[in-house]
Order: C-alpha cells, then sequence, then structure tokens
C-alpha cells in the first residue's frame, strides 16, 4: 500500500540518523546530524584541488602568496577548528570571487585580490570563507539535501499529487539553508579577522564595492532568489555585527591600507592576454599563437583549459580544447568515447594548411537502469556534435559545435566558419600584448579620486572602473601624498 511505502522512507530517515548519530557543531554548539566526517572532508578538498587548479591555475607571485599564507594560518589557529590542514592559494582569474572546499582549502582570485583596499578588507573575506569550513556548512549542505530528497520522496509516494509542489519548497529550503550559511560565515568573518587585529567595518565597506561590481554588471539578483544575501544588505549587517564586537572587545583594529596596496603594486587586472583573448570576433592565444573567429553577438567564455562560446539563446554552444591522443584518429576516440558520443561520419581534411579530421557524432543512447522506463531519443532531447581536430604547433586541438538535432542545422554554418578560420597568429601586435596591471600612484595634489587619476592621464572610459578598484566615488575627496591605485602595462 501507498502509505506502507511511506512508512518504509520514514524509517529510512529515522534509521540514518540513529546510525550516524549527532554531533556537536564546532561552531554553534548545536548538537546535529552530519553524514560527514572530518577524514572524508580532507579527502574532498585533497580530491578537488587538482581542478580547480588545471581549471583556473595559479597566480604565480610569490610574495602576495606568503602574504595569505601568513594571515590564513593565523586565522586558522585562532579559529573553532584549528587542527585541519589548511592550504591557501591564489587562482589565475579576473572574477572577483573567494571560496573555499572542505578540509580548510581556501581560494582568492586574482581579480578579488585587486580590488581589496586593506589589509582589514581581506582579512574580512578570508574569515568569512574559513567560516564555511569551520561551520562544516558543506556538510550541513549535504545533509540537509539528502533528508530534503528523501522528506520529499516519502511525501510524493503519500500524496503525489503534490509531488511538484514538495519539491519546490524542499528547493526553497535548500535555497534558505545557503543563505543562512553565507550570513553564518559574515558573522564567523567578523570574529576571525577582529580576533587577529583587522577592523571588520572595512569587511563591511567591501561588500559595497561587491555591490558596484553586480550594478555595473548589471547582474542584480534579487534576494530572494540568490544563495547569497544582496550585499547591501550584508554591508550593514556585518557594519553592526563590527560595531557590537568592538564594544565588546575595546582594542586597536588594524585597518593597514598603504601596506596592502603596496602588495599588490603589479598584479594583473583583467583578462591576462597570454590566456587568449577576444578582439574584433575574433580570439586570440599568443603563447600557443593560433586565431579563429567567434560568431557575432555569441557570448564567451575563457579559462586555461578550454573557450567556450554560445549564442544568446543558449540553443547551441562551441567548445576549443586541447585534445590527447599521438595522433588525429587517436585523439577522436579517445574524445568521443570521454563524451559518451557514437560517432556517424568521419573525412580527413586540412585546414589552412593544417591536418585535420572532421567528425559527426551524437549522443549515444543512455543506459536503461534497472526498474527505470527508457528514455526514447528524439531529435529535441538528443544532443548533436560536429567536432574538428585540427593538428598544429605539436599538439591537437578539438573545435566542438553541440546543438539537439531539432536545432543542429540552424547552426551548423556557424560551426564551419569557426573551424575553418582556425590559423596560424602572425600579427605581431596580438603576439605582444601585454595585460593590464594595477599601478599604485601618489595623489599629487588635494582634490577629488577623478582629478587624482586624470592628473596620471587615466582615460575617461576607464573611470568607473578605477572608482570602483579604489572603492570610492569619482567625487569623493583625496590628499596629497596619498596612495591611489592607477591602470597601466
Amino acid at each position: 500500500m501507498r502509505i506502507n511505502r511511506l512508512f518504509h522512507y520514514v524509517f529510512l530517515i529515522v534509521g540514518i540518523s540513529s546510525f550516524y548519530g549527532c554531533s556537536r557543531n564546532p561552531v554553534t554548539g548545536k548538537r546535529e546530524i552530519i553524514l560527514m566526517s572530518k577524514e572524508q572532508e580532507i579527502a574532498i578538498g585533497q580530491e578537488s584541488h587538482p581542478s580547480i587548479v588545471a581549471s583556473m591555475g595559479l597566480y604565480e607571485n610569490k610574495n602576495l602568496q606568503a602574504f595569505i599564507n601568513e594571515k590564513g594560518k593565523a586565522m586558522a589557529a585562532i579559529s573553532h577548528r584549528p587542527d585541519l590542514p589548511y592550504q591557501f592559494f591564489i587562482v589565475d582569474s579576473p572574477v572577483v570571487n573567494a571560496f573555499a572546499v572542505p578540509g580548510g582549502y581556501v581560494y582568492f582570485t586574482r581579480g578579488i585580490m585587486a580590488h581589496f583596499n586593506n589589509e582589514a578588507e581581506f582579512a574580512g573575506v578570508l574569515g568569512h570563507e574559513i567560516g564555511h569550513i569551520t561551520a562544516r556548512h558543506s556538510a550541513r549542505q549535504q545533509t540537509s539535501q539528502l533528508f530534503g530528497q528523501l522528506g520529499a520522496i516519502a511525501g510524493t509516494i503519500a500524496l503525489p499529487e503534490l509531488g511538484e509542489v514538495i519539491q519546490q519548497g524542499v528547493g526553497s529550503l535548500m535555497l534558505s539553508y545557503s543563505r543562512a550559511h553565507e550570513t553564518e560565515s559574515d558573522e564567523i568573518g567578523v570574529g576571525y579577522s577582529s580576533k587577529i587585529g583587522y577592523d571588520a567595518h572595512q569587511m563591511a565597506d567591501f561588500f559595497g564595492t561587491l555591490k558596484k561590481i553586480s550594478e555595473q554588471s548589471g547582474q542584480i539578483i534579487p534576494t530572494f532568489q540568490s544563495t547569497h544575501p544582496d550585499p547591501g544588505n550584508r554591508q550593514k549587517k556585518v557594519d553592526a555585527l563590527a560595531t557590537e564586537y568592538q564594544q565588546k572587545n575595546p582594542g586597536n583594529y588594524e585597518v593597514d591600507r598603504n601596506e596592502y596596496l603596496r602588495r599588490i603594486d603589479g598584479i594583473i587586472y583583467g583578462e591576462d592576454p597570454k590566456q587568449g583573448f577576444v578582439e574584433n570576433n575574433m580570439f586570440y592565444h599568443p603563447v600557443l599563437k593560433f586565431q579563429f573567429p567567434v560568431p557575432r553577438n555569441w557570448q564567451s567564455e575563457n579559462s586555461p583549459s578550454q573557450f567556450q562560446m554560445a549564442p544568446k539563446d543558449g540553443k547551441a554552444v562551441m567548445i576549443f580544447t586541447l585534445a590527447q591522443g599521438n595522433s588525429l584518429e587517436e585523439a577522436a576516440q579517445a574524445t568521443l568515447k570521454g563524451m559518451g558520443l557514437e560517432a556517424t561520419e568521419n573525412q580527413k581534411t586540412t585546414i589552412n594548411g593544417n591536418p585535420a579530421l572532421v567528425v559527426a557524432s551524437r549522443q549515444a543512447p543512455q543506459q536503461q537502469q534497472q526498474g527505470q522506463p527508457q528514455q526514447q531519443q528524439t531529435a529535441e532531447n538528443t544532443v548533436q556534435v560536429i567536432t574538428w581536430f585540427i593538428q598544429y604547433g605539436g599538439n591537437i586541438y578539438a573545435i566542438h559545435g553541440m546543438s539537439y538535432m531539432a536545432t543542429f542545422s540552424k547552426y551548423l554554418s556557424d560551426f564551419k566558419n569557426v573551424a575553418e578560420g582556425f590559423r596560424s597568429l602572425t600579427d605581431r601586435d596580438k603576439l605582444n600584448r601585454q595585460p593590464e596591471r594595477i599601478q599604485i600612484k601618489t595623489v599629487q595634489r588635494d582634490g577629488t579620486l577623478q582629478s587624482a587619476l586624470q592628473d596620471y592621464k587615466m582615460p575617461s572610459d576607464k573611470m568607473k572602473d578605477l572608482s570602483i578598484l579604489n572603492g570610492m566615488e569619482l567625487k569623493d575627496p583625496v590628499t596629497k601624498g596619498m596612495l591611489i591605485k592607477t591602470l597601466g602595462q
């Protein structure tokens, strides 16, 4: 009977709870069910690290790396879990972000390092990320999702007509868990950064910078739809938490603005051309010395491991990446196997003097799982792929064009134009392109941030970026001798 199956799932939930028992959260002190051991957390971090480095790369700056190691170790020592094997890294990405994985692995992008304006801002975000680890947010989220899924299964079996509503409710619950974790980490970050001597009011100010970045990019997400609370709301809450902490614990809390700015003098800002860049609907790679076109109005994303581009309707995608193999045929066979594709035809050719192999393929039929009905493949749900394997410069590259069978023909000409446009890069301007870098300068006279930037010949189209980089408004006053960020090469 349906009701008996409901009891079965209820007992399953109770059984899992009894097996693992409750443990005390090191931060909150509350007893809670956690289905991930400390050893498993550490293993997850160790297993995740190589893929993170492979996809993003490490930013090579020994002095800056030594700085985050020093502050990270100091904060780990006063944290709720000082026994974890913490490690801290700067990854080579222009995106303004910091993140942590279980087991003590903490990552800062060079993009966020460029946007901090003092050590206290950095320390606040460092405390926030360590807080995710010490409060075991990944383990708690995993447990919540498991019980949420089991609860949804039980509810759906008991009342199938409410299944969709229950699943939506569970999704909202998981979203609120994530927001709650972010808020909790903000509070932990205030405490940790304050304990190692920094002014947590600066952490609040950095949320103001994040809000400006969000507004400038046009990616403002309503609070109720985001797993992260609104930066403006966080700024107010963190500012209040910092005031409360300092009232309870009077002392001298450091900001260290000039020290930090000198540390990041010369850090790369924005895209690094040596990793490839898009200009005038063309992708250039100065190190590997090739280029290929990007379809007009397509969006693109570049990383050390691959380049992706797609039309705005999201109904197709192209991926450029390195293929593994000693020959075109070997590379094609390994790639299709790894992607779960079945070849339908192939043809040898040359592309601008380079040996190439063109392979048409499609998504292989899904293996039927025991007890599950076989999903029928249709033109609307079957992926069709055309791949150009190109031998160039001692490497074999793969250019994939993908869409569903129903829409594949619409994008085929774009796929061909990109692949057949692959050629060697000889333009010296592109080959020698240098990245923009943060340059720390001294304000020459009292005035505004804008006048100080104009004194250093900063172009007008960079003024908004520079105001955000400096954590100031262009009209804000500056004084002679003050340090500011400018851009140069």
